[in-house]
């Protein structure tokens, strides 16, 4: 029972998964959510953190009441101060000191942020030494953008040198590509939902690039390794034995993804949701959305850009051709099922066969035949005239 598994029928290619054969599909796919998301950020834009638009956080003890409670009496602070702004994120933080409720509100002059502070020292009955206020201003998130889009382009640049040396250019170009789009989708997905960006997210944007990479070697290894030497025999096209190497990989992918996904979830959900560490939130949800867009896009992305690439060189095209023209000889009865298409036959496809190729040319040995190589003097040796060395063909008696 356990060979005829999911897993086994991945991994011998007969569970008819085409994914490379479908690249137009995913592509197409692919580019239509990139579309979106180019436009959602174009147009709606990012919801930015208090670190990158500016603004004031005040931190009240919790012991003021609930979360709820606390945020209706900055509110009301707020518009009792006549500062024409409400309470924007608000958040549970632990401390040393005891837990603590987080609210940030949009820009306030020094004026008014004292003001403010003061009277919600006096709504909820404690000392205003208790509340602690701080104020970020906007070029501090500028500074830390422009040192991820720097850090994500040595990082791009670092990969793209590695994968060349451990594998080709082309391998190299799909793989960037795929960590772009996964990139792209994720920001997208940020932009329409309206999660709030953070240094947290900054953060988590550059860790799933190291997972999504992960993930594209992995299949990659794979793809190198059913591809080693493919030109030298006419059993399969590139594209198919990339598409083998994406079925065996695609069970190792999912179970390294849902290992991945599993204490990011726990992070997230029960971290940030149930306990309430706002603080965890941002990390874990940017985390989450860009691991599972990696697994989609290095098993959808990479390895069928990295087929279409294969395709335009030469001697794949040739290596396709000759694979093609050979299936069409077998099914017309031309060459047996384990023969390979003669060198007239290939030359239909407008392109010569190479010395490997030209090698398998003939038409296979039939079942028990003598092996070609030295053949045995004497009578069965096939000589006419038969009878070893003596002239007449005498036998010896």
């Amino acid at each position: 029972m356990a060979q005829n598994g999911l897993a086994s029928r991945l991994y011998n290619g007969e569970a008819g998964l085409n994914i490379v054969g479908r690249r137009k599909l995913w592509f197409g796919v692919a580019g239509v959510l990139v579309l979106i998301a180019i436009l959602s950020v174009s147009i709606r834009g990012f919801s930015l953190g208090i670190e990158f638009a500016g603004g004031n956080s005040f931190q009240v003890p919790a012991s003021v009441g609930t979360l709820d409670d606390a945020e209706r009496e900055v509110n009301s602070a707020l518009a009792a101060q006549n500062t024409g702004v409400e309470v924007a994120t608000t958040q549970r933080v632990g401390g040393t000191g005891g837990d603590t409720y987080e609210l940030r509100t949009p820009q306030l002059t020094v004026e008014q942020a004292n003001s403010v502070k003061a009277q919600i020292a006096e709504d909820l009955g404690i000392n205003a030494d208790e509340i602690s206020s701080n104020q970020v201003s906007e070029a501090w998130g500028s500074q830390v953008t422009e040192r991820a889009v720097l850090g994500l382009v040595i990082f791009i640049a670092l990969v793209m040198v590695y994968l060349i040396l451990r594998f080709e250019w082309r391998m190299a170009v799909a793989a960037v590509a795929s960590l772009i789009t996964n990139l792209i989708l994720t920001a997208g997905i940020y932009s329409l939902v309206g999660f709030e960006v953070t240094p947290s997210t900054i953060i988590g944007f550059l860790t799933i690039l190291g997972f999504a990479l992960y993930d594209v070697v992995v299949v990659f290894d794979k793809v190198q390794e059913n591809t080693r030497g493919i030109t030298a025999n006419n059993n399969q096209t590139y594209g198919e034995a990339a598409n083998l190497a994406v079925n065996q990989s695609l069970m190792r992918s999912l179970n390294t993804s849902v290992v991945a996904l599993l204490p990011v979830g726990g992070l997230l959900f029960i971290g940030a949701g149930l306990l309430g560490a706002g603080t965890l939130k941002d990390l874990g949800l940017v985390l989450f959305v860009g691991m599972a867009v990696a697994f989609l896009t290095s098993i959808l992305v990479a390895t069928p850009l990295l087929a279409l690439l294969k395709n335009y060189d030469p001697r794949i095209q040739a290596h396709n051709k000759r694979v093609l023209v050979r299936r069409g000889s077998i099914a017309r009865g031309d060459v047996t099922g384990k023969g390979a298409a003669s060198p007239a036959q290939s030359d239909a496809a407008d392109e010569p066969l190479d010395p490997d190729a030209a090698a398998l040319a003939g038409a296979a040995p039939k079942v028990g035949a003598r092996p070609a190589g030295k053949r045995p003097t004497g009578a069965r040796g096939g000589r006419p005239g038969g009878g070893g060395n003596r002239p007449g063909g005498a036998k010896r008696r």
